[in-house]
């Protein structure tokens, strides 16, 4: 019986419940050390009743070793990996060490991880627990958030237990204070004094295991009333001083076996004993801390009763002792499957710089590194460098760590690690700290800071590396441009080394596009966009080849690009890389008008990795175009900008679309004040400010000229009618738009064109062009302009109909039903799709279900059709 937890308890059935109905769901159960985590994960345990259950833990002493606790978790099931696609469980068999080493690619093993639960859960359906996941590896935590994220159907309930601010975050919560004291009071002895009672219950403030054990510890004469003074501390604490009472009162052979197995990772009986030998210990001082019930033993396993006697256990003994138990350990654990436990123990027992031992944690983290385990080699770079006694190659290793940190997307880590790196005279090295520091600010969005972070330290790559110093300031460029920083991306041209590399002349073509000088910044430009060979180019060179197609007007490649380059960071599990190439990409989208494709976009990076803020930008300017005012306004930095700034003269305020985006109008030709100029040539008009808007198109015209697109010249000649009054370059808009890839920029140029003849009293030309507009706004779902042109038109004489998505049957689905349909129609399996979108197998058949009478449907042959009016 749980007292005092009746309301969480009915949290955890309802998510049973829910598990039941074939409805997925997760929660985190959060509270300070005793809060009772455990006991609810055992209440859940116990109410399960039909529903197959897991049970996980974290265990500190394993938190470096990638895999481990998810093999913990699923061992009893690993013999349904076969029923997994070939590539999932290819991919979790060499995550967990049973088969060949799986490709980098830690979003397919959360996705394996994911099947594979939901294949245990079959038709009925299943619980999972994880106790103590503050202490689960990283690489196991990733793995499991990422299948947490991404339950729907599949009638799995996952439960976390942890510490207060402790990961997992960003899921469903229940947090755990301490009972009340009617509860309180009933967890503790009828026999205690009425005053030992109330200074329990004050010391213990409501967390039961403090009610629980601190009773246990008092002798008779405590319990009778006289208690010696003590001062209050945490309950944490308290507890642990409950606990070492009793260790302390055991022998001292089976307090060292309790440090050999508070030291221990594995688990296995075996192994805690033959480490134990080493001390004079044996099997009946485990016995004696049995019977003390401080451990228990099942089979071949050994444990502690509650996670708070291991590190007491551990910390009772002498550093000395704790350095002599490590080494134990190294020395009982064989074979290859411990190999990585092996160099861990050796390191904790390594109190001074040793390169043999340093030298096997860089094999641990090359090993992690093939397994998709990026905080894992992060850890055992950063240990193995505070081993290495060579100053050089201990700044190496930490670039190494760095780097991992970076790659797994934890920014501040990595950066943290770059600062420790300090000098180094590698030139490898040295470019992957520039580029982590680089990495670190444009995640947040101090794209500027990061162009000049590089260009500060590549110079001294430049002598001992030409072509790795110019990729970095070619990456300088990149991050200049998106921060519209004309300064730093014009001394990164200025020092970029002489080099046969393809790419740096698109580097000079945006730098020079930066100073002005447009002509030349094409011409560079379209030398590289000639077919480039993408597959020869890395991410980071994928990211810039893509930015260099949006500069020069070509945003089809630049999705294209993009969109490869984001396939390759899932592939590879590349967090950090992930959301750069997204944020690439949905800007490309922007340019093309696709803002449903752009929330897809930005919706799978959150399944993926969390809630990216660099992403919030792009967003709000979906949101903006979609009609969206109030997400509309959400976005930050540049495109959040443009977002606003478009966002306003929607809804017909060009005075605040011009405040909106006069922050990034002063670079001429960075991406966004670029592509800004026509909307502020038009807001500028609409307040009468003339001369503003003759310059401002006289900017877009010459862009436009230079690349020479008809996309790009449509808009230009539109700008240009607006200044002149002019209606030949109307009309010339509108032809040059035809079949184009902009469709959201033809309806605008349909939409001022039909204006300008309502307002020449030209009602039925007026018409035309207005009717055009609002149908493509209405297919666009751009609202808010859509209502501009049905106004437009109700001044014409016309009484425009409703908005209507007939011509795009899936506007009536989700997100994700529509990216399920779209590739169902292609005759795409069950299992493929889920493949592809990483989903389960039941998820997506569920996401059909409920599709089918949205549409209509009645089966799957139907949707080829639907699809194809879309």
């Amino acid at each position: 019986m749980l007292h005092g937890r009746g309301d969480e308890q009915t949290a955890v059935e309802r998510l049973l419940d829910s598990a039941r109905d074939g409805d997925s769901g997760v929660l985190v159960i959060r509270g300070e050390p005793g809060a009772g985590k455990s006991a609810l994960l055992r209440h859940a345990a116990e109410r399960a009743g039909d529903l197959r259950t897991l049970r996980g833990a974290g265990v500190e002493s394993e938190a470096e070793l990638p895999f481990a606790a998810l093999h913990l978790l699923l061992r009893g099931e690993l013999g349904r990996l076969d029923a997994l696609p070939q590539a999932q469980a290819e991919a979790l068999r060499g995550a967990l060490g049973l088969g060949a080493l799986a490709p980098e690619n830690r979003f397919l093993i959360g996705l394996a991880v994911l099947s594979l639960l939901a294949e245990i859960a079959g038709d009925g359906s299943l619980l999972c627990v994880v106790d103590d996941a503050q202490w689960v590896d990283q690489a196991s935590l990733d793995a499991l958030v990422f299948a947490a994220r991404r339950l729907d159907a599949e009638g799995i309930a996952l439960i976390f237990a942890t510490r207060d601010a402790a990961e997992p975050a960003g899921l469903p919560e229940l947090v755990l204070r301490g009972v009340d004291r009617a509860a309180a009071t009933a967890l503790l002895p009828a026999d205690l004094a009425p005053a030992v009672r109330e200074r329990i219950l004050d010391e213990a403030d409501g967390n039961p295991l403090a009610l629980l054990e601190l009773p246990a510890v008092l002798t008779p004469e405590q319990r009778a009333g006289r208690l010696a003074p003590y001062t209050k501390i945490p309950v944490a604490s308290r507890v642990r001083q409950a606990f070492l009472g009793q260790i302390t009162a055991l022998p001292e052979a089976a307090q060292l076996m309790l440090a050999v197995l508070a030291a221990d990772d594995t688990g296995s009986l075996g192994v805690v004993l033959r480490a134990g030998e080493e001390f004079g210990a044996g099997i009946g001082d485990l016995e004696s801390a049995r019977r003390a019930r401080l451990v228990e033993v099942a089979g071949q396993e050994v444990s502690f009763r509650h996670p708070l006697i291991r590190p007491t256990a551990y910390q009772n003994v002498p550093l000395t002792t704790a350095l002599a138990v490590h080494r134990a350990l190294a020395g009982a654990l064989d074979g290859r499957e411990h190999a990585d436990r092996r160099a861990w123990h050796l390191a904790a027992a390594t109190a001074a710089p040793d390169e043999d031992v340093a030298a096997e944690l860089v094999r641990v983290a090359e090993r992690a590194q093939t397994r998709a385990g990026y905080a894992a080699v992060a850890a055992a770079y950063e240990r193995a460098a505070e081993l290495t006694p060579d100053p050089d190659l201990r700044s190496v290793r930490l670039a190494a760590a760095a780097v991992a940190a970076s790659d797994g997307g934890r920014f501040e880590h990595a950066d943290r690690l770059a600062d420790r790196a300090g000098g180094i005279g590698d030139p490898l090295a040295l470019a992957h700290l520039l580029q982590v520091r680089a990495h670190v600010q444009v995640q947040q969005g101090a794209y500027a800071e990061a162009a000049r972070v590089i260009v500060a330290g590549a110079g001294r790559i430049a002598p001992l590396d030409p072509e790795r110093a110019a990729y970095l300031y070619l990456e300088a460029i990149r991050c200049a441009w998106f921060g519209t920083a004309a300064e730093p991306a014009l001394r990164a041209a200025e020092l970029m080394p002489p080099v046969d590399v393809p790419l740096v002349g698109g580097a000079l073509g945006v730098a020079a596009m930066m100073g002005g000088q447009v002509p030349k910044a094409v011409a560079f430009m379209e030398r590289l966009l000639v077919d480039p060979d993408i597959s020869e180019l890395g991410i980071p060179g994928r990211l810039f080849l893509a930015q260099v197609a949006l500069a020069a007007g070509r945003p089809a490649l630049a999705d294209e690009v993009a969109a490869r380059a984001v396939a390759d960071c899932r592939a590879r599990g590349m967090d950090g890389w992930l959301i750069v190439g997204l944020n690439a990409r949905m800007q490309a989208l922007a340019c093309l008008g696709r803002y449903r494709d752009m929330i897809e976009a930005q919706e799978d990076g959150t399944l993926l990795v969390g809630d990216p803020a660099l992403l919030d930008g792009p967003l709000a300017f979906a949101h903006a175009e979609l009609g969206d005012e109030e997400r509309g306004r959400s976005g930050s930095g540049a495109v959040g900008a443009w977002a606003l700034g478009r966002l306003e003269l929607a809804l017909g305020r060009p005075e605040a679309a011009l405040k909106a985006m006069e922050p990034v109008a002063g670079a001429a030709y960075a991406p966004f004040s670029l592509f800004m100029l026509p909307d502020r040539v038009e807001a500028a008009l609409r307040v009468r400010d003339t001369a503003a808007a003759e310059t401002l198109a006289g900017r877009y015209a010459e862009w436009a000229q230079a690349v020479g697109l008809p996309s790009a010249l449509a808009v230009a000649a539109r700008c240009a009618a607006l200044v002149a009054d002019d209606e030949e370059r109307f009309a010339l808009a509108v032809q040059l738009h035809e079949g184009g890839e902009q469709p959201q920029e033809e309806a605008r140029t349909r939409l001022l064109y039909g204006e300008w003849l309502r307002r020449a009293r030209r009602r039925a030309e007026a018409r035309t062009q207005l009717r055009g507009a609002l149908a493509a706004f209405d297919r666009l779902e751009m609202s808010l302009w859509a209502e501009r042109a049905r106004a437009e038109l109700r001044l014409t004489g016309d009484v425009p109909a409703a908005p209507r998505r007939a011509d795009d049957p899936l506007s009536v689905l989700t997100a994700q039903e529509r990216q399920v349909v779209r590739l169902a129609a292609t005759g795409a399996s069950n299992r493929d799709i889920a493949a592809q979108l990483y989903l389960s197998p039941r998820t997506v058949g569920y996401h059909l279900y409920k599709a089918y009478p949205k549409l209509g449907i009645a089966a799957r042959s139907e949707l080829a059709a639907l699809v194809a009016k879309a």
